[in-house]
């Protein structure tokens, strides 16, 4: 469950909270990110620290306190280094974060929260175990809650880590570029791989195919999870399928979708840094089973746990 807790305030919680207090065409700052990750740091380092001095025995002693502090900062380093990585390599944001100032940062702020969790451990306080039950309907509530936050932390990590991407078009379909029913002109300069934006609130999941001379109806392959937010105060832009062309040259762009208004233009391939420029092509199911491994963790903690009390009940 401390696991769970981390994850979700580290990663999904910093997204969604930009997200919703900020412009759609602003993108996050990787050092306004690892805030909410030094915000959580005392908490965890605290937990750590007390179950560990109760564990031990509760002693009072300078070499307990010592051995508390030391244990719990190397703890508490090693999961702001794993998202700290994360958001070098995985979503890896906008501007420069300062990689060892946070490092050492965190590290004098784990150890204060370990101080408090040492003297946490060494009170009185009754713990409270969840029972088996509850364990695994927790466990089914946060894989649940994780299934849901997976696809949005993928998609606002996308358009985050989306380099500057200023729109402009090579032709697109739609009452925006050409007469209704008719299909668009897109005209590409050179032979490779290009995206088909969604311009405003148009159906994320079109069927759109290309045609040219050397290119008979091909189908137009589309993104998993579209990330979206590009553009100007004027229009904004949805990444929602890309396609290949064998040379330069005029193409004709047909798109069909629930909303016959609705528009689609060609340009290049966003810039999407990190491994998150592959996430958002894989199989939405991969990315829910991601997003559900916390819960399914806790589940089989449960049941591990189940198992143990009835082998010692046996005996």
């Amino acid at each position: 469950m401390g696991l769970a807790a981390w994850i979700a305030v580290t990663l999904p919680a910093p997204l969604l909270f930009f997200e919703g207090t900020h412009r759609w065409e602003e993108h996050q700052d990787v050092s306004m990110a690892l805030r909410w990750t030094l915000g959580a740091l005392p908490a965890l380092a605290a937990v750590v620290a007390a179950r560990w001095t109760r564990h031990t025995g509760q002693r009072r002693s300078i070499s307990a306190f010592l051995a508390a502090v030391v244990v719990t900062t190397l703890i508490s380093a090693v999961f702001l280094g794993a998202s700290m990585a994360v958001y070098r390599w995985v979503i890896p944001l906008q501007g420069a974060a300062g990689w060892w100032g946070v490092l050492s940062s965190g590290a004098l702020i784990a150890a204060a929260g370990a101080a408090i969790g040492y003297m946490i451990g060494l009170g009185n306080v009754s713990r409270r175990r969840v029972s088996d039950r509850h364990g695994y309907l927790i466990g089914g509530i946060v894989a649940v809650v994780g299934v849901l936050l997976a696809q949005a932390t993928v998609q606002l990590g996308a358009e985050d880590s989306t380099s500057r991407y200023d729109v402009i078009g090579y032709g697109g379909v739609g009452p925006d570029a050409t007469a209704a029913g008719k299909p668009g002109v897109v005209t590409l300069p050179a032979a490779g791989r290009y995206a088909i934006l969604a311009v405003g609130f148009a159906p994320r999941h079109p069927d759109c195919r290309v045609t040219g001379a050397d290119l008979a109806d091909q189908p137009a392959e589309l993104v998993t999870i579209t990330p979206g937010d590009y553009g100007t105060d004027a229009a904004s832009y949805a990444w929602v399928a890309s396609f290949n062309v064998p040379d330069s040259g005029v193409y004709s762009l047909t798109c069909r979708s629930s909303d016959e208004q609705a528009s689609y233009i060609v340009w290049e391939i966003p810039d999407i840094r990190g491994a998150v420029g592959e996430l958002i092509h894989w199989p939405l199911a991969a990315i829910w089973l991601l997003g559900a491994v916390p819960g399914l963790l806790i589940v089989a903690n449960t049941a591990t746990r189940q198992r143990a009390k009835r082998s010692a009940c046996a005996r």
